[in-house]
């Protein structure tokens, strides 16, 4: 076995598709990622290669530009991407996630409108359905948009926006009351807006401000930020599907879609970080012999590989229910749940391996335990990955007695 996280049943031009990122990123993302990252600097180069390759129109429709391809083959592009650089595969997921939703949910005008540009990579996307204080409590929006005339008047503050200076268009979730009675229950008096905006902070369009980006411990480079609506003016055309009160099911579908993403870059963070223990064991001595000949880092090594092998299992699986067509919020739940956690315990484990070095910023294992925490909260926590598969579980194994 030469790699570990082989897929199998893969066809030709999926192989022709990973057999390129694979290329790019050894060549251009892993050599310069760690330097990068440290700088905390936006990776222009590596996006510009990256819409050189199309990826920016992977999952898109061939109608609209794109290249049509299914979740399976974007997840695993995810992976290879995520193993090179976590921050990378974070640039491409969002703006995947609002040409999902449109792809599924939009109106005629606005898939015309805004896929063919999204396939090209000249709009970039972001979505936001997060705010301060609300962390994955999303029925707790306090967010509005109130009609006035062919328009409607969008206020409040949301948080966490990945991509939420350099994208161009974010879909944000925020509650609508008309034509949903007082008493309505919360999750069908949402809505989703498409809101068009400059690249760049400060107010990127009036009633519209970018605040600079939030300082984070790790997944650096790519820019995390608040978004602040003052009196947002957005006409009636731009609620996602043309009709309001859809906006958290809408949301949901995407979020599948997310979580498909989070467990990839689980799979190819820990992969990154088996290359990396693996290679320091057996170059690093210690009592005359190779640390990778102790049978402790031995042990080490089968533990960190067989839980690459099992996450990267779950993730092919979940993509495939979603690609199907089928419900898969169980199968992303676990994925996610299982990828997340197993990616942590991995580069902890390669970080142990390392040793002392592990904690010097000059070994790439530092990154990669900077980042891997982020796994665990992003498109939702452990706690609510396993709400959700339990309530799942429940509904399919319901006692009749």
């Amino acid at each position: 076995m030469a790699r570990l996280a082989q897929t199998a049943g893969l066809t030709d031009v999926q192989q022709e598709i990973l057999s390129t990122v694979r290329d790019f990123v050894d060549k251009e993302i892993i050599p310069v990622a760690t330097e990068l990252e440290h700088r905390d600097e936006y990776p222009q180069a590596i996006v510009d290669g990256l819409k050189e390759l199309g990826l920016f129109g992977l999952m898109i429709p061939e109608e609209y530009g794109g290249l049509g391809e299914s979740l399976l083959t974007y997840a695993l592009c995810v992976e290879e991407i995520a193993r090179g650089w976590m921050s990378v595969s974070g640039i491409i997921n969002t703006h995947f996630i609002v040409a999902y939703m449109l792809k599924q949910h939009g109106t005629q005008e606005q898939k015309d409108h805004f896929l063919p540009r999204m396939a090209a990579g000249d709009i970039r996307g972001a979505f936001s359905m997060s705010e301060p204080g609300l962390g994955s409590d999303v029925s707790a929006i306090t967010s509005k948009a109130v009609k006035d005339g062919e328009e409607y008047v969008l206020n409040g503050q949301k948080m966490w926006l990945t991509n939420g200076g350099t994208s161009s268009l974010v879909a944000v979730l925020v509650r609508s009351d008309e034509g949903h009675p007082e008493g309505t229950a919360p999750h069908k008096s949402m809505t989703t807006f498409l809101v068009e905006k400059e690249p760049g902070f400060g107010e990127v369009r009036p009633g519209l401000t970018i605040p600079g980006k939030i300082d984070k411990m790790g997944y650096k480079g790519v820019d995390t930020t608040e978004l602040i609506m003052d009196d947002l003016r957005i006409p009636a055309d731009r609620v996602l599907g043309g009709v309001t009160g859809r906006g958290f099911y809408q949301m949901m579908d995407g979020v599948e879609v997310g979580r498909v993403n989070v467990a990839a870059r689980g799979c190819g963070v820990a992969q990154r970080a088996f290359e990396l223990g693996v290679q320091y064991a057996q170059q690093r001595h210690t009592f005359g012999k190779p640390i990778a000949q102790h049978q402790a880092i031995q042990f080490k090594l089968a533990e960190m590989a067989t839980k690459v092998e099992a996450a990267h299992a779950m993730m092919v699986n979940a993509a495939r229910k979603k690609d199907s067509g089928e419900r898969n919020d169980l199968e992303a739940g676990m994925a996610k749940y299982l990828a997340s956690e197993y990616c942590k315990e991995v580069v902890e484990d390669a970080f142990r391996i390392h040793g002392g070095y592990g904690f010097s910023k000059e070994y790439e294992i530092e990154r990669l335990y900077r980042e891997a925490p982020m796994l665990l909260i992003g498109e939702g926590t452990a706690e609510i990955q396993k709400m959700i598969i339990g309530r799942r579980l429940l509904e399919e194994y319901r006692f009749q007695g």
